[in-house]
């Protein structure tokens, strides 16, 4: 079992940071996507604020850390979601092997965020490497749960991307979108277990938002349960001596919410459900909807966190807030929301986060529109944002915690 500190696992640069990371820096993207806003009130509200001091705020939340640009789940990228001014950072938690908590988006995606398959571990993986050919895409995939801790923090991480048109390992992982960068993961970053990303925010002065990811094996494994799983995660901030209202532990799988509204009261008072759009779902529509609000606050539930598409519809050139949206809030859930600043250039259209917008969306500079719609209309408690200065910039500037 691996028994480094922080103090032990960091190098010294990083600790000068995080004895620094109350400074909050937005640098000059707010601005950027200011400048590309329609004129009108809310483009004058935001202007207005330039230059003013951006304060640390838990409407601001790091996904993944500030990802867009740093290797997710890396110290490095948490500090700087942190800078950014995040006052909630983000474990995704999956295991390991001998049964360790580790900070990895899935279970299963160490071929496209970490340096596996240019390693000797590369036998470990379920799927080896095989190359494209023909109309065949390149295949890999490679798991935690195939390695054990040590093994995993032999890793370096890297941006998390694939080219499924490639013939080799090395044009594989060199896949990188051209609107995120690699500057930031040319030096070694930092991989984290779940314990560490507690003592590493809880320095940084940020809550914890943990999402307890579905294993890609089948559970138990090798006697770990589901229900093991769970409570694991909630027992690594107990012996931290994190107070339960400060962890907002999240899932797609209702049973694990279920489960800590159960058996961990105090820390189910803030678990989080996470939904996504599905097949068939229209933010209209309540007959295309698989949650019942009045049902899951009936069963505990206090947080729902839908994805942007869900919370949102269009009101001629405009966006506004859907009935989807507006019926959680009637029965009574606090909403969360994911994830701002993942698209790309809205310029080439908004994918999938703006699945319910696509008509309108034509740039970047919309993202700011969308985001006083989630914060003034929907009413939301939160935002993840891969950037997260975009969301503390706003959230400082409207007054919000």
């Amino acid at each position: 079992m691996k028994t480094s500190t922080l103090a032990l696992s960091l190098p010294a640069l990083l600790l000068a940071s995080v004895a620094t990371a109350d400074v909050v820096e937005v640098g000059v993207r707010p601005l950027y996507l200011i400048d590309r806003m329609e004129d009108g009130e809310l483009k004058d509200t935001l202007a207005a604020c330039a230059g003013q001091p951006v304060k640390r705020t838990l409407f601001s939340i790091g996904h993944r850390g500030a990802q867009m640009q740093f290797p997710e789940h890396t110290v490095e990228a948490n500090v700087a979601a942190a800078r950014q001014g995040a006052g909630i950072l983000e474990c995704d938690v999956t295991f390991t092997k001998d049964k360790e908590l580790v900070c990895r988006h899935a279970q299963n995606d160490l071929h496209t965020t970490t340096n596996i398959l240019a390693t000797d571990l590369a036998d470990t993986c379920v799927v080896p490497f095989t190359p494209a050919e023909g109309e065949t895409e390149a295949a890999a995939e490679c798991r935690t749960s195939e390695l054990t801790l040590a093994e995993f923090m032999s890793l370096t991480p890297k941006m998390d991307a694939a080219n499924k048109a490639a013939t080799t390992v090395e044009g594989y992982l060199d896949a990188t979108a051209g609107w995120r960068t690699d500057l930031y993961g040319v030096e070694p970053t930092t991989l984290m277990t779940h314990a560490e990303s507690v003592e590493l925010f809880k320095s940084l002065g940020a809550k914890f938002t943990p999402e307890l990811k579905t294993p890609s094996v089948e559970m138990p494994f090798d006697g770990f349960t589901q229900e093991d799983y769970a409570q694991k995660l909630i027992d690594e901030y107990k012996a931290a001596g994190i107070p339960a209202s400060d962890v907002f532990a999240q899932s797609f799988n209702w049973s694990d919410v279920k489960y800590w509204i159960d058996n961990e009261p105090d820390f189910g008072a803030n678990a989080v459900y996470l939904v996504e759009w599905e097949d068939g779902f229209d933010e209209q529509d309540a007959n295309t909807w698989s949650q019942d609000f009045v049902e899951l606050k009936g069963q505990g539930l206090n947080y729902i966190a839908p994805s942007m598409n869900m919370l949102v519809t269009t009101e001629g050139e405009s966006i506004a807030a859907s009935a989807y949206a507006m019926a959680a809030k009637e029965a009574g859930l606090k909403v969360i929301t994911w994830t701002l600043e993942r698209s790309g250039p809205l310029v080439l259209g908004g994918g999938w986060y703006y699945k319910s917008t696509n008509d309108i969306i034509h740039s970047d500079g919309q993202m700011y529109e969308l985001l006083d719609v989630l914060a003034q209309d929907v009413g939301v408690e939160g935002v993840f944002s891969d950037w997260p200065a975009t969301v503390s910039y706003y959230a400082s500037c409207m007054g919000l915690n």
